[in-house]
């Protein structure tokens, strides 16, 4: 038996030289559900989705299928026919199924796709909408259980219908993420982001099960306070104008949402304070998918600035802390 069907995570250029590969497998590990650390969208988004080629009756199965994550997750996807929605499906039956992840697909040219569906049914469809929500395969967690027959993996995925280099295997099967690069909750077998494996695959001769369905794990996940808890926007907490605001990153992978209100078109500075490195990150007006800008360390020490000349809206500020593993308290604070 053959897996016919595996998609693969699309990188970024800047990820290309960074192996996930960190801890060899063994007995007595335990595998983990995973997404990848500052992926996430800020909670609460409605990220917008357009199709680039496709049948009417493909749209109509993405429109039906994929929604399905949004009544867990606190996030909206609004089906547009714009061009320059910020995820673009295409249905390219020679080039697999494969979706940037989370926020990485904010980086991509408006004119190219950031997910393929070669094929189409409820199980790939909901895959790869969980990628781009952030969510990684669970096989590739650092703790893994799955014990690889290298060989047998390497000798199937190379020929049809993946016809995958041994580079392009290890990174979607073999190789395994840094515990830095993750959060996680206990393994599940029923999971939509675990593909089904071959028994030959493994060294223990137990494969995994085809999985058409979101899980309860999956949907307890993703809605959880590690991805997208429930909060609509307007409860986001506001930011006075020139009055600081503190605040912590409270546990590693957290991210914090703020929001302002510009009432008059002026330049504005958003600022951070404190020991704590903190990454700051500005959307809008009136979206949280719309990126403005983006800062490490322009202001004091380690700490974040952002200057920018705003026109009147809703902004929304996200902090987070500039290593996947660190946390601290800061303040945060709007000027004109």
């Amino acid at each position: 038996m053959k897996a016919k069907k595996i998609c693969f995570d699309r990188v970024l250029p800047r990820d290309l030289a960074a192996p996930h590969r960190s801890l060899s497998q063994g007995p007595g590990r335990v595998p983990r559900a995973i997404a990848i650390r500052q992926r996430q969208w800020t909670n609460g988004s409605t990220i917008k989705v357009s199709f680039k080629g496709g049948t009417s009756q493909q749209h109509d199965m993405v429109r039906t299928i994929a929604p399905e994550w949004c009544t867990h997750a606190n996030l909206k996807l609004d089906f547009t026919t714009s061009p320059a929605a910020t995820i673009r499906v295409s249905f390219n039956a020679d080039d697999g199924a494969w979706s940037y992840i989370g926020k990485d697909n904010m980086e991509i040219p408006v004119d190219a796709a950031t997910m393929n569906l070669g094929w189409q049914d409820k199980a790939v469809i909901l895959h790869e909408f969980g990628h781009m929500m952030g969510l990684a395969h669970e096989h590739q967690n650092p703790q893994g259980g799955i014990l690889w027959n290298e060989e047998a993996v390497i000798a199937d995925l190379s020929g049809p219908p993946n016809y995958w280099d041994v580079a392009t295997i290890r990174h979607n099967v073999l190789d395994k993420y840094r515990m830095d690069q993750i959060v996680g909750t206990e393994f599940d077998r029923e999971s939509i982001m675990l593909y089904a494996f071959p028994a030959s695959w493994t060294d223990g001769g137990q494969g995994t099960q085809q999985n058409n369905d979101l899980s309860k794990t999956d949907k307890a996940f993703i809605g959880g306070p590690q991805m997208y808890p429930g909060q609509a926007l307007d409860e986001v907490p506001e930011l006075p104008v020139l009055a600081a605001t503190a605040a912590a990153i409270s546990q590693p992978g957290e991210q914090d949402t703020f929001r302002f209100v510009v009432a008059q078109a002026g330049n504005f500075v958003i600022e951070t304070g404190g020991a704590t490195d903190v990454y700051l990150s500005l959307f809008g007006p009136d979206s949280t998918t719309r990126l403005i800008a983006q800062d490490d360390d322009s202001g004091a020490g380690s700490n974040s600035r952002i200057e920018a000349a705003l026109q009147p809206g809703t902004y929304y500020v996200q902090v987070r802390h500039y290593s996947a593993g660190g946390s601290g308290p800061y303040r945060i604070w709007v000027a004109r």
